[in-house]
């Protein structure tokens, strides 16, 4: 049985070329042959867009100039290992030289052969070769792998607090749902901590030692989608310079979280779909799949049933991530939980900028009876500007309720049931979203903030109403 993998043979002289490549055959999978060292970046680009990457070059070092020094070997040895740094080059001369060997092999050649050959020794170079090659391949996968890695994961979350009941049972069903390998959707408005509920899960979870990536849709280009999630190989569009290794391949093993997922086109829809059902990737621009092994988690802050019923989103897609939901529910519907949380983003924020600060009871009362719009991504916003802009030992939180870049007038917002003349959630937030542009006056950035939106989010909400 032939064993996987490209080997190139460069050499001027045919009869070599036919005797290397007529043994190699027998025994992998694909031989190319060139005559000419000029064809070398041709052959290999070629053969990486065809999924086929060579894997070893033997490489003759004496071609028409200079026919013993082995000056050119070296030469293309080099113009090899830059293109390439992953592909094993064996080099051949019909000059064995010992002092040029330890050379050849000094520049980053795997190996040296005198020609002629014996058939055993060739296959053996040849074999070694090849596993220094997937060596390299291997560290320069992890190489990648680490760095997208780091990227992707970015600051280690908050702590993922509460004392309500309302968040007791929240963490009732992460327990339950954690050990299993369901997939889970995390509903909720806008900085109600999603992204946290996603850490605590697979924290929880048999994966816990494993990756946790997570991407945000909302903010992802739709000509990206399939780029960021399955990876793409080298020139398969214009811009992608190397291999990148995508979310998908990155979790494999652990846990892949993918925020805002109700801002996917529906023409993406049905490619995420594939790989979840199929549970395989192919990169953009190559043709072998990739079989992978994670734990989905979603969030979202829309009503997809909603979007199911209105064309926007796929059914078949929402019962795929939706095994198990959690609902978060918004910090107004948990007020208990705010002294909690005010004191443990005032510890932090305060070792943060290193100052000793505490919160009067009165103030505490009034941060409790805050509409909170933002919700808990607000409060921790708001508790890190108050204790850079406090003067004394206990923190002014002047800068928190009054300040224009944190709060919506409650005047300007339904506080009680008998304020809505309508529960129509998509309505209600047309309103809060026309209330806030109008508070501060049209500034998106102020009005995104104070709804504890993304800009971007805010933008599409603004093109979804027309506003």
């Amino acid at each position: 049985m032939k064993q996987a993998g490209s080997i190139l043979i460069v050499d001027d002289n045919a009869d070599v070329l036919i005797a290397a490549r007529l043994l190699l055959k027998q025994h992998y999978q694909v031989v190319k042959t060139t005559d000419n060292p000029f064809d070398i970046e041709g052959i290999i680009n070629a053969q990486h867009e065809a999924d086929q990457a060579i894997d070893v070059v033997l490489l003759d070092m004496n071609f028409t100039q200079d026919s013993i020094s082995g000056k050119e070997g070296f030469y293309w040895l080099k113009k090899i290992m830059s293109q390439d740094a992953n592909i094993a080059v064996l080099l051949m001369t019909a000059y064995s030289d010992i002092q040029l060997a330890v050379e050849a092999i000094k520049a980053g050649a795997s190996d040296f052969i005198a020609k002629p050959w014996q058939n055993e020794q060739l296959l053996g170079a040849v074999a070694a070769a090849f596993s220094h090659a997937k060596d390299k391949q291997q560290v320069g996968k992890l190489t990648k792998q680490k760095q997208a890695l780091q990227q992707s994961i970015g600051n280690q979350p908050f702590e993922f607090l509460g004392q309500s009941n309302a968040m007791q049972q929240v963490f009732s069903v992460i327990d339950k749902a954690a050990n299993t390998d369901a997939n889970i959707l995390i509903s909720g408005e806008s900085g109600t901590g999603k992204e946290l509920t996603a850490h605590a899960i697979h924290r929880a979870s048999q994966r816990q030692n494993q990756p946790f990536i997570s991407l945000d849709m909302g903010s992802l280009a739709e000509s990206l989608f399939e780029s960021e999630l399955f990876g793409h190989k080298k020139g398969a569009f214009t811009g992608a310079k190397e291999d990148r290794i995508g979310r998908f391949e990155l979790a494999n093993g652990g846990s892949l979280f993918l925020d805002e997922l109700g801002n996917l086109p529906l023409n993406q829809q049905v490619k995420l779909l594939a790989a979840l059902q199929n549970r395989q990737i192919t990169p953009v621009g190559g043709s072998k799949v990739i079989d992978i092994d994670i734990r989905l988690i979603c969030a979202t802050n829309e009503n997809l049933e909603q979007a199911v019923t209105e064309g926007k989103f796929r059914q078949d897609l929402l019962y795929r991530v939706n095994t198990v939901e959690i609902r978060l529910p918004a910090l107004r519907e948990r007020s208990e939980d705010i002294p909690l949380l005010c004191n443990y983003y005032l510890q932090h924020f305060a070792h943060k900028y290193k100052r000793e600060l505490s919160i009067a009871a009165s103030d505490m009362t009034r941060l409790s009876q805050y509409h909170w719009p933002g919700n808990v991504r607000e409060l921790a916003h708001a508790i890190e500007r108050a204790v850079i802009l406090s003067e004394g030992s206990e923190l002014d939180i002047s800068s928190v309720i009054s300040s224009p870049s944190t709060t919506v007038s409650t005047n300007e917002l339904p506080t009680s049931a008998t304020d809505y003349d309508t529960f129509d959630l998509e309505i209600i937030e047309q309103r809060t979203v026309r209330a806030a542009l109008k508070h501060f006056q049209g500034n998106v950035s102020h009005a995104a903030k104070a709804l504890g939106l993304t800009r971007g989010a805010m933008y599409r909400r603004l093109e979804k109403y027309g506003l």
